[in-house]
């Protein structure tokens, strides 16, 4: 692809951001376009709004090379050849997707579109998005695609925290309305070095779709399993041990607080138009109930919360990363609040300001393991949390991040395990 072609990036969140600066890490001319001031000005002063493995070296190298301009407005972006859509596509209470961002953007580029030019959905969109963006362009312009303008859906699965690993490794899922619109949108994530796997514009929805609803219920099955084993008194990390142990057909996840923007808002996709109404709900119900079954958990073992601190580590919603868009972990804190509790939290990379873990900890009633950062898995952390906390302070961990292999455990106890646990995988995305 020719250095002198222009793409544009309209959305410059964590999944559009990255995207525009890796587009001008290879030597193409980006115009980035947002209207949020939270991530326009951090930008404008040279700075990353929000973490994302190497890619401050990228933004200082597309602004002193003048192949990223910051813009405000979405018909900004039809000055460029190509343009990738990465705004959100969040879903309505009634299980109904949201296309309005989407549109409103649409609206603004219509009068402005010409011949040439591509028009790439990378957002998250419901099966039939694509075809819509197609035939709404169509009916208020005349613009065929394929002929006069190119459409696609070219999903992007890269996990948080991983994009520079995975963009040039990645298999690029491209559909396209008409083998044109496939061809152009192929040409201009080539650029990448990255399979292209070239689908229908629907499959690609779908794949997209079902990549994050299985993963979303693939998480919720050992958190039912974490609730029956509280049910019958048993430990889940050992029926976990057994179920895995040397057996082909194994391989249950571990339990934990799964969230996330694209894991719980995904499934209502799929859940409008469903043949199996309920079902992809009734995952949600799963995850979205473990703040309620820890804070049911520690009141059979302590009784009330009323004026009891708990601490509460973690806010994001993944290990290691600033991202608290969709967490659990406000949640357990408004549940913890109603039960009068007063909560202290920690933790080490939300941008939300927080306590140092010694001053949520200290003389902490319950402390919580809401988030399995890598910091709360360091051997000091059991340590730190047995000298400051209270005497009979329980330590709750569907993580297993404290090592000692018990959901619920009173810090006393704790002492006679032994802390070497093998470490548990994260089980988010």
């Amino acid at each position: 692809m020719a250095a002198s072609r222009v793409v544009s990036v309209i959305g410059l969140g964590r999944v559009g951001l990255p995207l525009a600066l890796c587009f001008a890490d290879r030597g193409l001319h980006v115009l980035g376009v947002d209207h949020d001031p939270e991530v326009m000005g951090p930008l404008r002063a040279g700075r990353m709004p929000f973490a994302e493995s190497g890619t401050q070296p990228l933004l200082d190298r597309a602004l002193a090379d003048g192949r990223l301009e910051l813009l405000d407005r979405a018909a900004d972006a039809a000055r460029a050849d190509d343009i990738v859509i990465t705004i959100g596509t969040p879903s309505f209470s009634h299980v109904e997707s949201d296309l309005r961002q989407v549109r409103a953007a649409l609206d603004d580029l219509l009068p402005l579109l010409r011949p040439g030019h591509g028009l790439i959905l990378r957002s998250t969109i419901a099966p039939g998005t694509t075809e819509f963006v197609a035939g709404y362009l169509e009916k208020r312009r005349g613009l065929r695609a394929g002929h006069d303008v190119f459409v696609a859906h070219a999903p992007e699965r890269i996990a948080a925290g991983r994009f520079l690993e995975e963009i040039g490794t990645l298999p690029c899922i491209v559909g396209g309305v008409g083998p044109g619109s496939t061809e152009h949108a192929a040409a201009l994530f080539s650029v990448f070095g990255a399979p292209i796997v070239r689908t229908t514009p629907v499959q690609a929805e779908l794949a997209k779709i079902w990549t994050n609803i299985l993963r979303y219920a693939t998480f919720a099955l050992p958190n039912l399993l974490m609730m029956d084993c509280e049910l019958y008194g048993a430990n889940v990390f050992e029926v976990i041990k057994l179920i895995n142990r040397d057996y082909p057909r194994g391989g249950i996840a571990m339990p934990g607080m799964t969230a996330g923007t694209c894991l719980r808002k995904d499934f209502a996709f799929s859940e409008e138009r469903s043949h199996a109404p309920g079902m992809l709900l009734a995952v949600s119900r799963v995850n979205e109930s473990v703040p309620l079954f820890l804070i049911e958990g520690i009141k059979r073992r302590i009784g009330p919360l009323a004026s009891r601190k708990v601490a509460v580590l973690g806010l994001t919603f993944k290990r290691d990363t600033d991202d608290e868009r969709d967490s659990l972990s406000p949640k357990l804190i408004r549940l913890l609040e109603r039960e009068l509790a007063d909560v202290a939290v920690c933790d080490p990379h939300a941008p939300t300001p927080t306590q140092p873990i010694d001053d949520a900890v200290r003389e902490a009633d319950v402390v919580i393991v809401a988030t399995n950062h890598s910091e709360f898995e360091e051997p000091g952390t059991l340590r730190r949390i047995r000298a400051l906390a209270a005497d009979d302070c329980l330590l709750v961990d569907p993580w297993n991040s404290l090592g000692t292999g018990q959901v619920f455990l009173f810090a006393s106890e704790a002492a006679a395990l032994a802390t070497d646990s093998a470490r548990v995988p994260d089980p988010t995305p």
